[in-house]
């Protein structure tokens, strides 16, 4: 099975895959490097859109799931996004890459640092896609109410504007809110990344004495 054509039409009605989907749908030579298969929905959108463009892509999971597709410019490797060495290796095979998805571990340090050794990979006007930074549907009394999501896509989020504070001339990044949300960043300059950096609020005046009228007053 070169794609799976019910995977595939989920996929096109997806609207954080749509997101994807129309920013790579006519880049010639594709080349892809997913972290994160399970059910393999994203990875029939990119198979197929390899197949259109004449691409070759690399999966990786820590879950063996290179039952799912039979199709010579699919590369799956079973093992953590984090194995370099190994992944390292198959991306040279392949060339620069033109997208980078990360959809694995959902934890922000972990998102920062996958996102930080595989970026010096993607070409200049490549994306990286990241998965999972909206809270919104993890939220109290929200249908899918849950503390962990909604901490760990919020410190996503979060993360990732710090990476776009400290890299302004570097990277344009981008948000969907749909479902549990995607990030878009395009790379934009091909020096190295700063570190990410904090953002600080300013201090308003205005703001601090109308906080303390307010809690003088029990307002």
């Amino acid at each position: 099975m070169l794609y799976d054509q019910s995977k595939l039409e989920r996929a096109y009605n997806t609207p954080r895959l749509k997101f994807i989907y129309k920013e790579i749908q006519n880049i010639k030579n594709i080349r892809i490097l997913e972290l994160g298969v399970r059910a393999g929905i994203s990875t029939s959108l990119f198979l197929k859109t390899c197949e259109d463009n004449d691409g070759r892509m690399i999966s990786i999971d820590i879950d063996d799931c290179s039952h799912l597709y039979k199709n010579d410019r699919w590369n799956f490797i079973c093992t953590r996004d984090d194995y370099y060495e190994k992944i390292d290796k198959e991306i040279l095979k392949i060339g620069d890459l033109d997208v980078i998805y990360i959809d694995s571990f959902h934890e922000p340090n972990h998102v920062k640092k996958i996102f930080y050794h595989y970026y010096k990979f993607l070409k200049k006007g490549g994306f990286i896609f990241v998965d999972d930074v909206c809270w919104l549907p993890y939220a109290k009394s929200a249908k899918r109410e849950s503390s962990g999501n909604y901490e760990a896509n919020i410190k996503t989020f979060e993360k990732l504007l710090e990476i776009q504070f400290s890299n302004i001339n570097k990277l344009n990044m981008e948000f969907s809110f749909h479902s549990c949300g995607m990030a878009k960043i395009i790379k934009t300059d091909s020096s190295e990344l700063n570190e990410p950096k904090k953002i600080k609020k300013l201090f308003s005046l205005k703001t601090f004495i109308l906080k303390t009228y307010k809690k003088f007053f029990k307002l």
